[in-house]
């Protein structure tokens, strides 16, 4: 890869990424708020969604904090609390592997639902389609990965790519020289992973900004059938 390559897809297309992801989510957001939704389609078939969604959506969670704090994180951190290098890299190598795994049985559920079931795939748009699709390529890249790592337990790898992405959301330059020489499977990935980005105003993914926070401390919701509703008001 040419430096000229190098620094347009390491230095330069990550704040593009970022860019049309922040800008992109607060225009759709203004402007197109009725498609501001999951579109679930658990009224046209139940069967595999809930072991797919559940098993999605615990293991993505899991992968996005596991990476958000491991590369943002500095390592004078970890250090300070006692965890070295080669143990970090090996529980990001453990949990990453475990919640990986859950992430793809439950992508591979929801994309054979998605696809098989007629009805589902008649309502299914194009970004739909491709936004499950590239997301099941990033998570087979991520889970590739972990073989690659285990030829390099010293964790140096792995220091690169937090340096990089700490360059990245700080603003500071050089960031693409940092990892000029990493595998080319991590370069994949973090491509991959910044088209994701870039994509992320166009498609569905957006209902992820209007997580239920307040959910679990919401007020019961008061269900009458419709007989007795009916005889309230014929008192």
């Amino acid at each position: 890869m040419t430096d000229d390559i190098n620094q347009a897809l390491f230095g330069i297309y990550p704040y593009i990424a970022l860019s049309i992801f922040t800008i992109g989510s607060v225009v759709r957001f203004d402007r197109e708020q009725y498609t501001w939704r999951s579109g679930s389609s658990q009224l046209l078939r139940r069967k595999l969604l809930f072991a797919g969604s559940n098993c999605f959506h615990i293991g993505v969670l899991a992968i996005l904090g596991g990476h958000l704090v491991g590369l943002l994180t500095p390592h004078e951190v970890y250090a300070a609390v006692g965890l070295s290098v080669e143990a970090k890299q090996l529980m990001a190598m453990i949990v990453g592997g475990v919640f990986g795994a859950l992430c793809f049985v439950g992508m591979t559920l929801l994309i054979y639902r998605r696809l098989a079931d007629p009805r589902i795939r008649a309502t299914s748009g194009v970004m739909d389609i491709a936004i499950l699709l590239i997301l099941y390529a990033q998570l087979t890249l991520g889970l590739s990965s972990i073989a690659v790592s285990a030829h390099h337990l010293d964790g140096s790898e792995m220091l690169r790519l937090a340096d990089w992405a700490q360059h990245i959301v700080t603003l500071r330059g050089g960031a693409a020289e940092l990892i000029a020489d990493v595998h080319p499977i991590f370069k994949l990935h973090i491509v991959l992973g910044m088209t994701i980005f870039l994509l992320f105003p166009f498609s569905r993914l957006v209902h992820i900004w209007s997580a239920p926070i307040g959910y679990v401390g919401r007020s019961y919701q008061i269900v009458r059938r419709r007989g007795g509703a009916a005889a309230e008001r014929g008192r």
